[in-house]
């Protein structure tokens, strides 16, 4: 019977000290270095007194538990898969934060001014996560309906118009807009000054159940090209359609992941993860994985069937708005080695200030 027949308190219970011991050596050398343990060097660093040839008994049995393997004949013992869910789940002391660790973070996140964007911390999040771990930092944030402040309109080029969007918490949207035929400074004056004057102070949803409201004063009080910019202003506010993902991603650190590689089956892997993050759907199924549990989570290798080819881990938590919805999520992606006692807590504190950043309405 292997450890993936048996409850992890199951396979707890079969191992007895020297068992939990040789285990626990393997996959702390595992994480510290990624290189295997033999039982020569193993006996040495073992609290209690065991010969190279018990130690070889006790891998064989752990072997057959499915807990650690042998890369290649007459080499050490790496964790398998399951064996690290098993430290993580059954060894893994997770301490918390010390004060100066937790004063490191809020310092790094706390705005360099009031005027600073969401974006400029998420990014600031997203590298600080990568700081401290050997992995990528991945910050996700979904994209709010924001309240309208103000509209502008400047003309570029005959066809083309910058779209100056600022909503109530002086977030600023800045988009290049193709402009009609033969639209005038006068006509994008008035287009903006409709928009300002009966559509701020509103939601991007209810500024288009409005806009249909005020179909008929439209036609009347602005001219055709007029009416086509005040649609493209709002088209602008909201991505460009409906079709278009309502998330964004940042990543920092891709070079981390850049370290050890030691072959081009590695460089093929890394190649899937980074196609993996690259597509839009994956965003969508990072917010999900993160959604349905409490806390931090892990996701080790093929665990998580979004990176199960690269075999990359993920550490990731959520963060919540004033309303208590799910706006975002923190987390590092790396290799399985990662050192999960030392980001998981990292993950969970940079979390909760995103959060109290997000409910202040940054």
């Amino acid at each position: 019977m292997t450890s993936a027949d048996m409850t992890p308190a199951d396979v707890f219970a079969s191992l007895d000290d020297r068992s939990r011991e040789v285990f626990r050596r393997i996959v702390e050398t595992y994480l510290e270095s990624g290189d295997p343990l033999g039982s020569r060097n193993l006996s040495r660093l073992l609290p209690m007194s065991l010969s190279p040839a018990s130690v070889r008994n006790v891998m064989s049995d752990l072997e057959g538990l499915g807990l650690i393997y042998a890369p290649h004949v007459s080499a050490g013992r790496l964790p398998t898969q399951a064996g690290l869910r098993f430290f993580v789940d059954g060894f893994m002391q997770v301490g918390d934060l010390s004060a100066e660790e937790r004063d490191n973070i809020e310092r790094q996140l706390r705005p360099a001014a009031p005027d600073q964007s969401m974006d400029a911390m998420l990014s600031e999040a997203s590298r600080l996560l990568s700081g401290v771990s050997r992995g990528a930092g991945l910050v996700i944030s979904a994209k709010s309906d924001p309240v309208l402040k103000h509209v502008e309109f400047i003309r570029l080029e005959p066809t083309k118009a910058l779209a100056i969007l600022v909503g109530e918490h002086n977030q600023v949207e800045n988009r290049i807009i193709e402009l009609p035929a033969g639209v005038t400074a006068s006509q994008l004056t008035e287009a903006a000054n409709f928009l300002n004057a009966n559509l701020a102070g509103q939601t991007l949803v209810e500024l288009r159940g409005q806009l249909e409201r005020l179909k008929t004063q439209v036609s009347t009080e602005l001219d055709a090209l007029s009416q086509d910019l005040v649609q493209r202003g709002l088209a602008v506010w909201s991505g460009g359609g409906a079709e278009e993902t309502s998330t964004r991603l940042i990543v920092r650190g891709h070079a981390n992941l850049l370290e050890g590689v030691a072959g081009a089956d590695d460089l093929d892997r890394l190649r899937l993860l980074f196609d993996d993050l690259e597509r839009k759907e994956s965003l969508i199924e990072i917010l999900n994985l993160a959604e349905t549990g409490s806390g931090v989570r892990i996701f080790i290798g093929s665990e998580n069937k979004l990176f199960s080819l690269s075999g990359s881990s993920l550490i990731v938590a959520p963060y919540r708005d004033g309303d208590s919805r799910i706006v975002g999520a923190v987390g590092v992606i790396g290799p399985t080695r990662l050192n999960y006692a030392r980001v998981v807590p990292m993950v969970d504190y940079t979390a909760q200030l995103m959060a109290r950043l997000s409910r202040a309405g940054r």
